[in-house]
């Protein structure tokens, strides 16, 4: 694999981990990080985003979706790994971005 691609990965999880974490201090709610999480998705379609092929914009998302199932996982008090992850999220379909 290549060593950015780990980088990445390891970047996501550290986010994951972030929200979580301001989640338990009560800066934020688990409903505050899907609002923020979800408007980033919606974002990836409008502006200067909307020139990018349908694969371009769900590699743009891949990380956007990561996190919003980490929030997911975390309300439910489950913690699954990067390749969980990166399995749901190949395993669903992509209607916000088309």
């Amino acid at each position: 694999m290549n060593t950015a691609n780990l980088q990445l990965e390891g970047l996501y999880m550290a986010l994951a981990a972030m929200n979580r974490l301001m989640v338990e201090k009560g800066l934020v709610s688990h409903a505050d990080v899907e609002a923020a999480l979800s408007q980033a998705i919606a974002g990836i379609d409008a502006g200067d985003r909307s020139e990018l092929s349908k694969s371009n914009r769900s590699s743009v998302a891949f990380p956007i979706r990561l996190l919003l199932l980490a929030n997911e996982a975390a309300e439910k008090g489950d913690r699954p790994d990067f390749k969980d992850y990166a399995r749901r999220i190949g395993q669903q379909d992509m209607p916000q971005v088309e």
